[in-house]
């Protein structure tokens, strides 16, 4: 007997993250699933999003959607971090699964209440880190255990480093990189050591600020951690305001023994990998070549290569794991991860030490220090 098709509702936040990166777009893609209700207290952009969407009934009240709408799962499209938390929690009591914008939650305080909502009542949270759904993904992970670069000896990351450098881009592009670094390491990190920087200088209680989209309170222009993976990975992150360029560096660089591989974040985006153990082609005069989903070398295999296909396939992934009862491909316990590795550079400037993972203090590091 065929299953009958998940029924999904849709929270916007017109003006206050709105509906993410097209999840909604996603969503309507989905054929395992029929969108049958949205919620948005903007009226103006409720009556839009139906429209688009081709939705018949609209709320002006997310709760008032879960309580009477009985969901398979909740799309929670808002970019503004600040509302993930209550909204997460009330689709956990209304017994939904839920795909979501990330980042996940704003401090790890919030990571685990979520977490043990849902863990209790056996639902799954999908996250929208979009490369985890990617074909090119896969082939990269598979290139590395086939040892096309040796023993991976480190991992480096950098934001965008565009006007939100440092702090913000840490946050809002860095959680995309980290979350690839934490694919690829294959376990937790266990110990951060960061510097946070303002105009060149250690951040001080003066420079923490409210951060954009909900991020809560942030500091400087420049940072750069180290990680210290507990398979004896190293990985680093850094960012600097206004230092990206036109073509930026935001990506994930994957440098083993016998070559690197560079991997994009994003939907079926094409990596790059150089089999070249001196990682310096002016000096082996190799070149770099080309990961698509076919694999290294190979004609890319996938049509549909838009960006609003990440969440028609993420939706995929979360249906097959509601029904199979395993986790979705990036899930709240990575959110959880990447969260933990964000909050960790700022817990490791304020103390002025290497600080250890997971960490005890589970709010946000600068609160203490705007009191």
């Amino acid at each position: 007997m065929a299953e009958a098709p998940l029924k999904i509702g849709i929270i916007g936040a017109t003006g206050r993250g709105d509906y993410g990166h097209s999840l909604d777009i996603g969503a309507i893609q989905f054929g395992d699933g029929n969108v049958v209700a949205i919620a948005d207290e903007n009226a103006q952009g409720l009556q839009a999003a139906q429209k688009k969407l081709k939705v018949e009934k609209g709320y002006a009240r997310y709760r008032e959607m879960l309580e009477r709408e009985k969901l398979d799962i909740v799309i929670i499209g808002p970019r503004w971090i600040d509302q993930h938390a209550d909204m997460l929690l009330a689709a956990a009591q209304a017994g939904c699964h839920v795909y979501m914008e990330k980042p996940f939650c704003r401090t790890l305080a919030e990571c685990d209440q979520v977490l043990r909502e849902f863990e209790m009542r056996h639902l799954h949270i999908a996250i929208a880190h979009t490369a985890f759904y990617s074909p090119v993904t896969e082939r990269v992970l598979e290139a590395i255990a086939a040892g096309e670069i040796g023993d991976v000896l480190e991992l480096r990351g950098r934001g965008k480093e565009d006007q939100r450098g440092g702090g913000e881009d840490l946050w809002v592009l860095g959680s995309h990189v980290l979350g690839l670094m934490s694919l690829v390491a294959g376990c937790d990190a266990t110990t951060c050591q960061a510097t946070v920087l303002m105009q060149g200088k250690p951040i001080t209680p003066k420079d923490v600020v409210e951060g954009n989209e909900g991020l809560g309170l942030i500091a400087g222009d420049q940072l750069a951690a180290m990680y210290q993976f507990a398979n004896g990975l190293t990985g680093y992150f850094a960012s600097k305001r206004d230092a990206g360029g036109s073509e930026n560096r935001f990506a994930l660089q994957i440098f083993g023994s016998k070559g690197i591989i560079e991997l994009q974040t994003g939907y079926m985006q094409p990596a790059g990998i150089l089999r070249d153990p001196t990682w310096a082609p002016y000096r082996s005069k190799k070149t770099w070549e080309t990961i698509t989903s076919g694999g290294i070398n190979k004609p890319e295999l996938e049509r549909n290569t838009r960006y609003e296909n990440a969440h028609t396939e993420a939706l995929r992934d979360l249906a097959v794991a509601i029904r199979e009862q395993r986790s979705p491909k990036c899930n709240g316990l990575m959110g959880r991860r990447i969260t933990e590795l964000i909050v960790a550079v700022y817990a490791s400037q304020v103390s002025g030490k290497e600080v250890s993972l997971p960490l005890s203090e589970r709010t946000n590091p600068l609160d203490a220090w705007k009191r």
